[in-house]
């Protein structure tokens, strides 16, 4: 018996050494795994937010990257109804215009109608590359108006709004285009906040990957955003970087760099996206 002991105590000794080295290739290969899936979620959250963006609303706080990317998104959008003479039907009626010379408070929709809900806005002819139209307020020139709680509920042929100032002349487009922007969603911003470049004693990334949204419209840009909600999409982030190349205005490029490091091992997932900026 001692003798089968002694000889079985060796076979298991021998087979542990041969065995470490595939569990800890799985573990490892585990854990990598996770990191891409968790880095490539965050990723394409980013990309499917940023495709519905507002036209010309994504901007960063420098040119050449940043850890923050704020942007507007959009729920639904349509076309509103021109008249070559201007102020055709009145307010509600059926072939109101939208009127650029002089305060407009409703319009009729070309095409289908739209549900809106309380807290609902429109963006009409957003230009500026830079991202400051939307974000300022109708008096300072911006080209967003809420809309008008007789305009909310059910499907609207006709949207009215509360703000008595005109629109810019300049937000007066060849497209004729409006994009509704959900209340419950206001401005977004994807930060990547903590302690980024150094790793803690465990190895792992001190940063996080985290969404603001519900904040409001502030210019200049917040760095963070206060109020509002937020949401953590990757921890363990060790670096990050977005930038927003619009060298071609009507079809500019957002680039995002993200690294997850744990227990000393790193992955990093490199994204582009394109977004459309024509009003």
């Amino acid at each position: 018996m001692i003798v089968v002991i002694v000889i079985t105590g060796i076979i298991g000794g021998m087979v542990a050494v041969f065995i470490r080295a595939p569990v800890q290739g799985y573990a490892d290969s585990a854990r990598r795994a996770e990191m891409t899936d968790i880095a490539d979620t965050a990723l394409r959250r980013i990309g499917r937010d940023l495709r519905t963006a507002v036209p010309n609303s994504v901007r960063i706080p420098v040119a050449a990257g940043s850890t923050y990317i704020e942007f507007i998104p959009t729920r639904d959008g349509g076309r509103y109804r021109v008249s070559p003479t201007g102020g055709g039907g009145g307010c509600g009626a059926a072939g109101d215009d939208l009127d650029f010379t002089a305060p407009d408070t409703c319009f009729e929709i070309v095409g289908s109608p739209i549900a809106f809900v309380a807290g609902d806005q429109i963006v009409v002819g957003s230009t500026q590359s830079d991202g400051s139209l939307p974000y300022k307020t109708a008096a300072a020139g911006g080209v967003m108006r809420p809309i008008a709680a007789a305009g909310v509920g059910g499907a609207q042929q006709v949207v009215k709004l509360t703000s008595a100032v005109a629109f810019p002349a300049s937000s007066e487009l060849d497209g004729h285009r409006f994009e509704v922007v959900p209340a419950d969603q206001q401005a977004v911003t994807y930060a990547c906040t903590g302690t980024l470049g150094p790793l803690d004693v465990n190895g792992d990334g001190q940063g996080a990957l985290t969404r603001y949204w519900a904040y409001g419209f502030i210019s200049p840009q917040p760095v963070p955003p206060l109020g509002g909600s937020n949401a953590v999409l990757a921890d363990k982030v060790s670096a990050c970087n977005f930038v927003y190349n619009t060298s071609n205005v009507r079809d500019s490029l957002v680039a995002i760099s993200l690294t997850i490091t744990r227990g000393g091992e790193s992955v990093n997932l490199y994204h582009e996206i394109h977004v459309n900026n024509l009003p």
